[in-house]
């Protein structure tokens, strides 16, 4: 053995508790022992054992658990219109002033000072605008 890690949790492992209990199998691949102080996976390992294995495979059905239901919720949004994002910042009157102010030749600048847009949306809605034209 290398040495040992003390960990509160082997969530704090990683970015949740899958994560953690992977970048444990690695630390004991590696020969490294771990201390856990508290949750499913307390006490001190030095190897994979059939209580990590369980903590593991539970995890891992949790992240699938969640992914299902997330894409279901979505899914069901989509369904009754409803689609996630930020709202959208230029609507079809702003996009009309800035190709109308565009084509009198004022300069990106100026008109997303106008609109108080970044000039990198005004810059969007432009390029948008050549390429549905091209």
């Amino acid at each position: 053995m290398c040495g040992q890690l003390t960990v509160q949790e082997a969530d704090r492992l990683g970015r949740n508790l899958l994560e953690g209990l992977i970048v444990l199998n690695d630390l004991f691949s590696r020969g490294i022992a771990v201390k856990i102080l508290e949750g499913i996976a307390a006490g001190e390992h030095t190897e994979r054992n059939l209580i990590l294995d369980m903590a593991l495979a539970l995890a891992e059905d949790r992240r699938r658990d969640i992914v299902r239901k997330t894409r279901n919720g979505l899914d069901a949004a989509r369904a009754r219109g409803r689609v996630g994002g930020r709202p959208r910042v230029v609507d079809a009157d702003k996009r009309r002033i800035i190709l109308a102010r565009h084509a009198d030749g004022e300069s990106i600048r100026t008109i997303a000072r106008a609109t108080q847009l970044s000039v990198g949306t005004v810059h969007n809605v432009l390029a948008d605008h050549r390429a549905a034209n091209d």
